[in-house]
């Protein structure tokens, strides 16, 4: 089973980076709970940045792109997180997703999270993001994370859940997707392929 994280945060370190890591190893613990085993890759869209705006006006990805699109679209669940840039999603990231086939998203778990500064930028995952995979035709899970700077190392009141709780949360959802869909088969190599191949024929 593979999850991929889409990374939008532009500095190094990051705290949009660091929310892609506790998620992921949120999911990875739920999973593991359940007897299922995952591989996680982050995509770092920063390293992206030349070659999507390339892809925009040429219409050919890089190698390098092409590669992050094939992990994106091939993953059996995705978690992406941006940073709020002028109340929305980073543009990077809008970017990157338009880059991507309109139904290649289509019936794929995903976990939507977002960084910033404030609180007041919560909605961001309600306005901007929640509506962009329902559009790409994605199976969004209930709960979406924000993580204001505030956040980090609260651990929330009687009245609501401190961020800990909310990946907690949000990764147990994922991974509840994640475990209902099918193991991957493990790729033939060329050998047995051909011996298929050749089982196939009739010689009537």
């Amino acid at each position: 089973m593979k999850l991929v994280a889409v990374s939008a945060g532009l500095s190094t370190p990051s705290s949009t980076r660091l929310l892609v890591d506790r998620l992921a190893e949120s999911v990875r613990d739920e999973l593991a709970v359940r007897g299922r085993v995952v591989s996680a890759e982050v995509v770092e869209l920063r390293e992206l940045a030349g070659d999507v705006a390339n892809h925009l006006v040429t219409g050919f990805p890089a190698p390098r792109l092409a590669a992050a699109i094939d992990a994106v679209t091939g993953a059996d669940g995705l978690i992406v997180v941006t940073p709020v840039f002028t109340a929305s999603y980073s543009g990077l990231f809008k970017s990157f997703f338009d880059v991507i086939a309109p139904d290649a998203l289509a019936g794929k778990p995903v976990l939507v999270a977002a960084t910033g500064g404030t609180a007041r930028h919560s909605l961001v995952l309600e306005h901007a993001m929640r509506p962009l995979f329902a559009y790409l035709r994605a199976t969004v899970v209930p709960t979406a994370v924000y993580a204001a700077s505030a956040d980090w190392g609260s651990g929330g009141d009687e009245y609501a859940d401190g961020l800990p709780g909310r990946i907690r949360r949000a990764g147990g959802e994922l991974a509840a997707l994640l475990a209902d869909r099918p193991a991957r088969a493990e790729p033939e190599d060329d050998v047995t392929a051909l011996e298929r191949q050749l089982a196939d024929l009739r010689f009537d």
